[in-house]
């Protein structure tokens, strides 16, 4: 009997996977594991040309980490950047931006609890790179110096990079953690480490770290780029396969985030908390598995449907004129363990709001469980996904190489399927459609349950703020369970945007510039429109349209009564649809329209593909023609940006940006505060805003419209004659005006207090008048990147003050000519003095010597490689042709800017900074309130987070 049954099993197994397909393997990435099992995975791709992108990704975070080794998975990465083999010491970072890398930029890496992963794009331009990149990889992974005096020297960044994170969402989030992450080992290894093992650990310890962690069976190389791959190949097999794993390897745990039968509730507040927010969490009853089955992949989408129908549902109240809340969604996934996904909710409100908006979000979720979807959602839905497969497909052989890597290192550490574009798109083109309400309705009530539950809600202390009881939170979800709830009732939809009407509109001249590969026409009512017609997508249009003038020509009173108000005159819709009218309309549909009005200019910007370019062309027109006047859609706007700004003073940073802002502005009378509170609030003009858009917006010739992509000529053409040379025209041109206020100039130390924590900011800021030159402009901005290289090299690696820090500068030729220069970086309170002066000491180097030639030259390889990447995307050729509009600027600019950064000189350099930088300096530093010094010393006391999980 047991043979018989045996036999059977084996039947009904073969049959079972005849039956469930496994999702394919993407045929195009060569895939393999080396003896000793270390993965790698490498793909040819042109996108950009002559670069590859390396990962290196090792299945080992600081969830691995011995209760002596606490942070030490993330200060191992750092190391890495401070002494290997082949690149001792700091010589890694140099050589990388000798050949055109930018530290930060493009050279960079992350630490999380289950994974520490490596990020290296290179270019190809120079014969050698590819080898130096591939061995830049194996340091990482195997050859790490970790020498006592670069540990050492390392502890300061590292725990400036600590001091970062100090604040009020870390002191919220120290206490509600033991309840997000009940039981789990995750509570009590969160990456950045504490304080005290990172001042006091041994060398030895993180020594022990690397090698436990830090070998091959762990590890997966991805290389993507344009490259050969078998060469690619056996250059990996043959300098990566000779590593070998411990003998005794330890072993690599997994943990989980268990389930508990109890709803947990954290309800945390803190003085200088700038927002309220509320996030509910219910754990999947079983361990997430990864998607190995077409059945499996195909369950996932309709997931994907369930949480798109809810949060369309969501984003309706979001943008109706009695909002809930200020921004809120639903999803269905991970959590900070791989082995547990969840159905969670969250919601940012006003002070105060935070019980209702879980009421919200529960009884949107309730109703949906309680009555199910409409058709209509489920056929918008449908529409909504397949049309981001279907531009991600059509764009599969221009998508860049920093896409495609993420998505490996992905397949490595959680298994996520990776069967490639084509295949998805095929697969959702043939299930999307069979999915039925049933089945979507069947999903959302898996996603509820009643135990294993978390709520967070966070927000600022004050007297006038009740929180609710952790039992008003309980009672909440029995409450919902029986409200008294109707089915969502399906809104009408709009069949058209713009009603039928026939254009009068020509083309009354045509102009075309071979060098930029632009055609101009000038439309009978005066309007413009340049367009370039690309093969750098394959489905993208990017889009603007200016016309100068701007807020700079309303007068003062007007304009302080008006500048807040303008971002919202789009929510109130267009043509008697509202905004949700419109994101309905829109759903399925790649569009992208943004009417607006800034300081000099005022226009729309947009992005679409040819698909659908009539219907953001008919978007344009409506923006024109038919913006909406709605004051209860302004009120809804204010009430959500109020929920958002109103306590940001009490963030320290803001606080100190608002106030130095206002020092810098005291002279114009324009500048009243970086965004609106309530004063500002109470004196805006709705009404006065709309009739200076509607003005600016009924003079269409006095725009310029510019389009860049994969253009069909002929059906572009008639577009643009129906919908923008239809628009109306005044015969009126206008332009931008010069308001004559200027910010504070001269020699100033200002210090700003605010709050408790030991951390301070320091701004270095060189700023005046000056005649426009194009040279000495770039010769600003390289003196800028030079002045980078300097700080981090002597502020963060010699003197170990500075986690991050960095200078920027630059002239502007409107509204008038001026420069400008700064130096920004974080620190300790105790140490703003001395760097402040070391960061000046370094600037009068660069006056009194110019950079050294290498500085200067690895500012030009970093721009070499970002402009020949920049060439072949569409954005960048938009705002570079429509440039000269503005400021009269080198219209062929994009074509000449790599010669004018290979003119540039030391002496180029040199001489800006000396006529720049000795004209007034102005110093601000925000310092941490009286007391801090108490408020560093509790820091120092490592907190205790009890969650019962064992080592």
């Amino acid at each position: 009997m047991r043979k018989f049954l045996s036999s059977f099993a084996v039947v009904f197994l073969v049959s079972a996977n005849a039956f469930a397909q496994n999702i394919p393997m993407d045929p195009s990435v060569r895939i393999g594991t080396l003896s000793n099992g270390m993965k790698y995975y490498i793909k040819k791709n042109t996108l950009p040309e002559k670069k590859v992108d390396f990962r290196l990704a090792i299945n080992a975070g600081s969830i691995l980490e011995d209760e002596n080794q606490r942070g030490l998975a993330h200060f191992m990465e750092h190391m890495n950047f401070n002494g290997t083999k082949n690149f001792p010491d700091n010589k890694l970072v140099d050589f990388l931006q000798s050949i055109g890398v930018k530290f930060g930029q493009h050279l960079n890496a992350y630490t999380s609890f289950d994974e520490t992963v490596y990020m290296l794009p290179v270019p190809l331009d120079k014969p050698g790179n590819l080898d130096a990149g591939l061995k830049v990889m194996e340091d990482w992974a195997f050859n790490a110096t970790l020498s006592d005096e670069q540990i050492n020297k390392e502890r300061g960044v590292v725990l400036e990079e600590l001091r970062l994170g100090l604040g009020a969402d870390k002191r919220m989030m120290d206490k509600y953690l033991p309840k997000m992450l009940y039981n789990s080992q995750y509570a009590n290894r969160l990456p950045i480490g504490t304080k005290e093992v990172l001042q006091n650990f041994k060398p030895d310890v993180i020594r022990k770290f690397h090698q436990d962690w830090y070998r091959p069976d762990l590890m997966a190389i991805v290389v993507v780029g344009d490259i050969n791959v078998d060469e690619v190949e056996k250059k990996i097999k043959d300098n990566f396969g000779k590593y070998k794993n411990p003998a005794k390897p330890r072993e690599r745990k997994s943990f989980d985030l268990p389930n508990h039968k109890e709803t947990l509730v954290a309800i945390e507040t803190d003085p200088d908390a700038t927002n309220s927010m509320v996030q509910f969490i219910m754990k999947d009853s079983e361990a997430y598995q990864p998607d190995v089955t077409i059945e499996q992949y195909n369950e996932s989408l309709i997931k994907s449907l369930a949480t798109t129908m809810l949060n369309n549902r969501l984003r309706e109240l979001i943008n109706s004129n009695n909002p809930p809340f200020t921004f809120g969604s639903v999803y269905h996934g991970g959590t900070y363990a791989r082995s547990k996904e969840a159905f969670q909710g969250f919601a940012m409100t006003k002070e105060g709001d935070q019980l209702n908006a879980l009421k919200v979000l529960l009884e949107e979720t309730e109703r949906a469980k309680r009555f199910g979807f409409t058709q209509i959602e489920l056929d918008r839905a449908k529409s909504q996904i397949l049309s981001n497969y279907e531009r991600s497909y059509n764009n599969r052989d221009k998508t860049e190489s920093g896409m495609l890597v993420d998505e490996y290192v992905r397949n490595f550490l959680e298994h996520e399927p990776m069967p490639g574009i084509a295949w998805e798109y095929e697969d959702a083109k043939k299930f999307l459609p069979s999915v039925t309400l049933a089945q979507t309705n069947e999903i959302i009530k898996k996603f509820v349950k009643d135990d294993s539950r978390v709520v967070i809600i966070t927000g600022p202390k004050k007297d006038n703020i009740t929180m609710p009881a952790e039992s008003l939170v309980l009672n909440t979800f029995e409450k919902v369970k029986v409200a008294d709830l109707k089915p969502y009732e399906e809104k009408a939809t709009i069949k058209n945007l713009v009603k039928p009407f026939k254009s009068e509109g020509k083309i009354a001249k045509t102009e075309t510039d071979a060098q930029l590969g632009t055609t101009t026409w000038t439309l009978s009512n005066g309007a413009k429109v340049t367009f370039k017609k690309t093969d750098y997508k394959d489905d993208e249009i990017v889009f603007t349209a200016r016309s100068l003038g701007g807020n700079s020509i309303i007068p003062d009173a007007d304009y302080n009564k008006t500048q807040f108000a303008f971002p919202a005159l789009a929510d109130a819709g267009v043509n008697g649809f509202s905004k949700s009218d419109l994101t309905n309309y829109l759903a399925g549909k790649q569009v992208s329209v943004n009417p607006f009005i800034g300081g000099l200019t005022e226009g729309i910007s947009g992005r679409t593909t040819q698909k659908d370019l009539g219907t953001a062309m008919e978007l344009v027109h409506a923006y024109f023609t038919g913006l909406n006047y709605s004051p209860e859609a302004f009120n809804a706007y204010k009430t959500k940006q109020s929920a958002m700004t109103n306590n940001l003073l009490s963030n320290p940073q803001f606080y100190f940006s608002s106030e130095h802002a206002k020092f810098m502005n005291q002279k114009n009378p324009r500048f009243i505060g970086i965004v609106p509170l309530e004063k500002e609030w109470a004196n805006t003009d709705y009404k006065k805003a709309y009739d200076i858009y509607k003005e600016k917006f009924a003079n269409a010739g006095n725009f310029h419209f510019y389009f860049v992509g994969n253009i069909d000529e002929a059906k572009f053409k008639n577009e643009v004659l129906q919908y923008i040379a239809s628009l109306p025209s005044t015969g009126k041109t206008s332009t931008f005006k010069d308001t004559g206020y200027r910010q504070i100039m001269g020699d100033y130390t200002k210090i700003y207090k605010k709050g408790k924590d030991p951390k301070s900011m320091v701004t270095i800021s060189y700023t005046g008048e000056a005649p426009y030159n194009e040279k000495e402009a770039l010769a600003l901005e390289a003196l800028g990147e030079v002045a980078t290289i300097k700080v981090i090299e002597k502020l963060r690696e010699d003197e170990s003050g500075i986690y991050g820090g960095g200078a920027r500068g630059g002239m502007s030729k409107v509204p008038y000519s001026g420069y400008s220069f700064s130096i920004n970086f974080p620190c300790g309170p105790e140490n703003a003095e001395k760097l402040t002066k070391s960061a000046i000491a370094e600037l009068q180097k660069l006056i009194a010597n110019g950079p050294e030639q290498k500085d200067l030259d690895k500012y030009k390889e970093g721009e070499y490689n970002d402009h020949k990447t920049s060439l072949k995307d569409n954005m960048y050729w938009m705002n570079a042709i429509a440039k000269n509009q503005l400021d009269g600027s080198d219209k062929y600019e994009i074509l000449n800017y790599e010669e004018k950064v290979k003119a540039l000189t030391v002496k180029d350099l040199q001489d800006v900074a000396k006529k720049y930088l000795t004209k007034g300096r102005i110093v601000a530093t925000l310092m941490p309130e009286d007391g801090w010094e108490n408020a560093k010393k509790e820091e120092a006391k490592p907190a205790v987070i009890k969650t019962g999980a064992s080592n």
